[in-house]
């Protein structure tokens, strides 16, 4: 009976019907209330459909039934996951641990719990036993990636996700992390184009392209995928695009995100669209059938291999154009999609062999910044506090390059300081290894001041107000918090790299108008970001001027942005209908 029942459950997953699963399931307990097999598969499918409260709740009964029975304590730790219950699930697998010391399962979870916990080095800790006990499982080598990323140990990530795909090269979902993890690094810009380009050719399948009436001129309708359709930066870029749409296409987004991540943000973006699709249950093969079905023009992807890659759902071009824009500094390496969205400073003549997609430059900035409405107004530091440089970027882009760079900052400016914040920085290992290397870089740890949090975004804003000048990191560079740290009249000095994320401030700040704070190299970085800090009336004109500058500048021109894109897509459409003839 059971084989019967997993038939009948795959058949309606398989078209896209999970509640028609769980109604079948629920049907099977009634008869066999003490079936754990029935009552794990319960409990699995629940979380597919983001009930997870409910999974939880159905997933205690089941263990309660079997306190002993490994399996079904597994999927009431996911559900715990899940529903963000992160002390309850490091419960439930340390329990695995004690039946079984060796239960690989247990160590491959606990890494993501830790982390969330705020506690990286025990997560390292679990998940190289994960790698020790199962080295070739794909879980083990991309939940230790993760943890190692979120230490800032990028290097080390990158290694780990190597070790697993040499012995399991199809895992693309740890390719992914990988390839997002390898822009962190200073690895040739080529070995990371090569590395991309991998990608693509292990996920290449036969196209079937649809083919939506060729008619240049008329309406089209163009798709969005992604999973950060909420209050993420990529909608802070995203806004002007819809705000400002002209009356010749109509949006649908296709949201890989769980339902339990949707706000407010998400509840304003849906109103400007005329269909919504919640995909963030569905296989690759079943989104990119959603996808095919809605007779979508143009597809823009905006999440490359960060977050929770989709590129799979789009490997046999679901769309007739199919574009990359916003959320990723890199290449996607697959051949299904055509264009990426870049500018002639991030990506300039002669980059093209960088990229497997043909490059749509929007000049003279590929983004369109959308300032938060709650940010208070600039402030000056106190005219009493020492010199400090400030970095709010993500620690995972902290990286030897960077730590070297500032290290140089600050000892070109005696008595002066670094005010990090990032909210991995509430995890004591990560502080303790930032510390560490400015150490060996021959800084002293009381040079720096490391902040994890702040409740609001008002409150993270108005720290802008004890950093005289921010330093950008590099190879990866910032692009929110760039634009961020403008907003708060506090300039950002960068350096202009040799390939896409490591131009992107670059870019953004010759949009604002102000190319005189990139510099060439690491020299002229260090020269310009010493001589700006000392330079105490050109901070104060700066602080006073940036935000109205940067508000009148081709950053934050929405309209003019808007409607250099929408021309664009209607040149890629064009182009594609113009090659049906």
């Amino acid at each position: 009976m059971l084989d019967a029942l997993t038939r009948k459950i795959a058949h309606e997953l398989a078209g896209g019907r999970v509640d028609a699963a769980i109604a079948a399931v629920r049907l099977h307990l009634k008869i066999k209330p003490r079936d754990l097999a029935a009552g794990r598969m319960l409990g699995v499918l629940l979380q597919r459909a983001a009930h997870y409260e409910q999974a939880v709740q159905h997933l205690e009964r089941v263990v309660a039934l079997e306190p002993r029975d490994l399996e079904s304590r597994y999927e009431l730790g996911l559900a715990l996951i899940a529903a963000q219950r992160w002390k309850e699930a490091q419960t439930q697998f340390e329990t695995m641990l004690s039946q079984d010391p060796e239960c690989v399962s247990a160590f491959i979870m606990l890494p993501l719990v830790h982390v969330e916990l705020g506690d990286t080095a025990k997560a390292i800790e679990c998940g190289r036993r994960a790698m020790e006990l199962g080295p070739t499982i794909p879980a083990a080598a991309g939940n230790l990636l993760f943890a190692l990323l979120r230490a800032g140990e990028s290097e080390e990530a990158v290694h780990a996700a190597q070790r697993c795909l040499a012995e399991t090269p199809t895992e693309h979902k740890l390719r992914s992390m990988m390839l997002y993890a390898m822009n962190n690094l200073s690895l040739p810009s080529e070995a990371i184009t090569e590395a991309h380009r991998e990608y693509g050719r292990r996920t290449t399948a036969t196209m079937r392209s649809v083919r939506t009436p060729a008619e240049p001129d008329r309406k089209i309708r163009i798709g969005l995928l992604s999973g950060d359709l909420r209050d993420h930066s990529v909608t802070f870029f995203l806004e002007p695009v819809l705000a400002h749409a002209p009356d010749s296409v109509e949006f649908e987004a296709f949201s890989t995100a769980g339902l339990s991540q949707h706000d407010a943000t998400t509840k304003r973006l849906r109103e400007r669209l005329t269909g919504w699709h919640d995909c963030g249950a569905l296989a690759p093969d079943a989104l990119e059938s959603r996808i095919r079905t809605r007779d979508i023009d143009v597809l823009i992807e905006l999440s490359g291999h960060a977050g929770e890659p989709k590129l799979l759902s789009l490997v046999e071009k679901p769309a007739p154009v199919i574009i990359s824009a916003i959320g990723y500094p890199n290449t996607t390496g697959v051949p299904a999609v055509d264009w990426r969205v870049v500018d002639s400073i991030t990506d300039p003549p002669g980059s093209e062999h960088l990229c497997t997609e043909r490059l749509l430059r929007l000049d003279p900035c590929f983004l369109c910044y959308s300032p938060p409405k709650e940010a208070p107004e600039p402030a000056m530091p106190a005219e009493d506090a020492p010199i400090t440089f400030g970095s709010f970027n993500n620690a995972a882009k902290i990286g030897p390059a960077s730590i070297e760079l500032w290290a140089r900052v600050l000892k070109a400016v005696p008595g002066s300081r670094l005010l990090l914040k990032s909210q991995t920085l509430s995890d004591a290992a990560g502080r303790a290894r930032i510390e560490k290397r400015f150490v060996e870089a021959g800084i002293e740890a009381s040079r720096l001041e490391l902040v994890a949090y702040s409740k609001t975004r008002q409150e993270h804003l108005q720290l802008y107000g004890r950093v005289h000048v921010a330093l950008d990191t590099t190879p990866y560079n910032g692009t929110t918090t760039t634009c961020e740290a403008l907003w708060m009249g506090v300039p950002v000095v960068a350096m202009l790299g040799d390939r896409h994320a490591a131009r992107v401030s670059a870019s953004l700040l010759h949009a604002a108008g102000h190319a005189e704070l990139v510099a060439k190299d690491a020299e002229a970085f260090v020269q310009l970001a010493s001589t700006l800090a000392q330079d105490r009336a050109r901070l104060s004109t700066l602080r006073a001027n940036l935000r109205d500058e940067l508000h009148a500048s081709p950053l934050c021109d929405a309209p003019a942005y808007a409607a250099r894109f929408h021309a664009a897509i209607r040149d890629c459409w064009k182009q594609w209908c113009a090659e049906q003839i």
